[in-house]
């Protein structure tokens, strides 16, 4: 079914998107195929995927558009942003959040532990099973590679789960997503790509961008059409070295 168009809801939209752009790298990209918005778990010899996922969602799964959210849950930066786009979400349902792990050397080995804990409470329980493990792991990992304290276990540990902990099926997924991550030149967290499914146009967006950027953005690959602009780049903002985006 096709969403109705979107008028600008700016008047000023040239401004905001200049403005957007002098704190975040934005690039235009042509998807290579049509958006699925579905990735199996891809481990050779591993035990059958749950349908639920991954990629893990987050808001209506008909949404003309999709948020892929890049994030370490070791970044300072991201567990800041996680309950502001969590909100936002709620309150746009043109538009779902697809997560997508990054986990960053300087935050090894926590980061990859992390994201081991919420694929695996996403595999025996699902969509809103892996967002709670998030929202837990943000709530109480020390952050910078610190993560959680030894004293303190998930406590909606299951033998499904301690079992997915000890298999290698987590990992699978979660290089799988990094190296999507690297092909694309993002090396930062969080980071977030903005997909119309309706015309396959991408926008890529670095930072923790607030709710008036994202709202700009879309009205952007909404009236790109079939013809998109040259990619923005800001001199302010680096493109390359692995770490935590600011603010």
């Amino acid at each position: 079914m096709r969403m109705p168009s979107f008028a600008l809801r700016h008047p000023r939209i040239g401004l905001l998107i200049v403005a957007t752009i002098a704190v975040a790298s934005w690039m235009l990209l042509r998807a290579p195929h049509p958006a699925t918005d579905s990735m199996p778990l891809a481990a050779a010899g591993s035990e059958a995927p749950k349908p639920a996922g991954p990629p893990w969602l987050y808001g209506r799964a008909d949404a003309r558009f999709t948020l892929i959210g890049y994030a370490d849950l070791e970044c300072p930066h991201c567990r800041a942003y996680f309950p502001a786009l969590k909100r936002w979400i709620d309150a746009h349902p043109e538009v779902y959040w697809q997560w997508h792990h990054l986990p960053l050397s300087v935050h090894e080995p926590a980061a990859t532990a992390g994201a081991r804990l919420a694929e695996c409470a996403g595999e025996t329980g699902g969509h809103t099973t892996f967002w709670q493990a998030v929202a837990w792991l943000y709530a109480n990992t020390r952050g910078d590679g610190q993560g959680v304290p030894a004293s303190l276990h998930y406590p909606e540990l299951t033998p499904a789960m301690q079992g997915c902990l000890e298999s290698d099926r987590p990992d699978a997924v979660i290089r799988a997503q990094a190296v999507e991550a690297a092909e694309q030149g993002i090396a930062a967290t969080p980071a977030l790509q903005l997909r119309d499914r309706e015309t396959g146009k991408t926008l890529l967006l670095h930072g923790p961008v607030e709710g008036d950027a994202l709202l700009s953005a879309i009205d952007l690959l909404a009236a790109s059409g079939t013809t998109v602009a040259e990619p923005a780049h800001s001199e302010d903002m680096p493109t390359g070295g692995a770490g935590d985006m600011p603010r």
